[in-house]
């Protein structure tokens, strides 16, 4: 997604500015043109050669430089998207109010493509006010911004304002390179990850979803705007903390009441969770001892999805996920119709746990086949979906 992708990376004086070279490292790895240009105040926390022998490319520093072409024009016409990271409050405050006073203000006032701010700073200093407003008012004039991290900042405080994870700020790079922030407004529910069943204190029942779908659908929506909440079992990544609203269901019986709970608040509702079939008839309050061979009696759960179905909305849409080993595709449109589903999606258990999938979407009249890493096919069906 990122591949001959034109970034220009634009770095201010903030103590969060060292984490941009890692940053500018992993877009150059993902086969991104970074060029760079960095504030007067950013020279003081990291050298411009240290950002220029990572991306290979130009790191601009001043306004004027006789050798140079009109940079603040040229740059701002050769890149894809910009990207202030980190973004401080001098420069959200003078993009907000039509300052431009160096190399980096004046590109962007000269830039026509996406502009994505990340803000990080002390925590007084992004819930102040006037940055607020400030924030408000470029968001509604069309710039993007990623909500910084709560935690333990640089100058002792706790709170929000830690620059994002490096990976989380791609992603949101690669859906405002690609794709528009169109699903403002919108309320979704996700379910992602694999149930696990108590079988005993130490032992538990469970599958090999790794939760990357779910997690990646719910990702894609929120970075385009909606309302997503996430209910998860077990998933192998952090959630990231933009989703707010997530919610920790560990079996199946927790994920039923959670996704019962949210149901009637969301438009669109999307069940990517491995849910377990089965559950132990009783689950052991002591570890149980290898005492030879073990029976297990195992009792069958609620079909979540189909009890969905029959509680569905006119104006609700329903997106099941069938991970099949066998006659994918029929088994698949069986359920599609059986759980009264506008749309499944019909996925191959061999890609299980992997960063690549394949899978077929379908609805009740068509069948599309969608390839690729999961992130992009997230925003692939997503698209599909809120086309309906």
């Amino acid at each position: 997604m990122l591949k001959n992708k034109k970034i220009l990376l634009g770095i201010t004086g903030g103590i969060a500015a060292y984490k941009a070279v890692d940053l500018a490292s992993k877009l150059v790895k993902e086969g991104a043109i970074v060029k760079t240009i960095m504030t007067k105040n950013a020279c003081e926390f990291i050298s411009p050669i240290t950002v220029k022998s990572i991306t290979h490319q130009s790191v601009s520093t001043k306004m004027f430089d006789a050798e140079a072409q009109i940079e603040h024009i040229s740059l701002a016409d050769w890149a894809d998207i910009v990207i202030i990271a980190p973004a401080t409050a001098n420069i959200i405050g003078k993009t907000a109010n039509g300052i431009a006073d160096d190399l980096l203000s004046t590109t962007i006032m000269a830039s026509t493509g996406p502009i994505l701010f990340v803000p990080a700073m002390n925590v007084h200093m992004f819930e102040n006010v006037i940055v607020q407003k400030n924030i408000a008012n470029l968001t509604n004039s069309g710039y993007y911004f990623m909500e910084p991290e709560i935690g333990k900042l640089a100058c002792g405080y706790e709170g929000k304002g830690r620059f994002p994870k490096v990976t989380e700020i791609i992603y949101y790079i690669k859906t405002h390179l690609n794709y528009p922030r169109n699903f403002v407004g919108e309320k979704v529910l996700v379910t992602a990850g694999a149930n696990r069943e108590k079988l005993d204190p130490m032992r538990f029942l469970t599958n090999h979803s790794s939760g990357k779908m779910g997690l990646s659908i719910a990702r894609a929506a929120a970075i385009r705007g909606a309302d997503v909440t996430l209910i998860y079992g077990n998933v192998v990544a952090e959630i990231p903390s933009y989703l707010g609203k997530a919610i920790f269901a560990e079996s199946a019986v927790e994920m039923d009441k959670m996704v019962n709970l949210k149901f009637s608040e969301n438009k669109t509702i999307i069940m990517v969770a491995a849910v377990s079939d089965y559950t132990p008839a009783k689950a052991e309050t002591q570890k149980i001892k290898k005492n030879g061979n073990l029976n297990l009696k195992l009792i069958r759960t609620k079909d979540i999805l189909a009890e969905l179905g029959k509680q569905k909305k006119a104006d609700q849409v329903l997106v099941g996920f069938a991970a099949e080993s066998e006659n994918i595709v029929a088994n698949a449109r069986k359920k599609l119709k059986i759980k009264n589903l506008d749309f499944i999606v019909a996925n191959n258990l061999a890609v299980a746990g992997k960063n690549e999938t394949n899978v077929t979407l379908i609805d009740s009249q068509n069948e599309q086949k969608i390839n690729g890493c999961k992130f992009e096919v997230a925003h692939k069906i997503l698209d599909k979906i809120f086309s309906k």
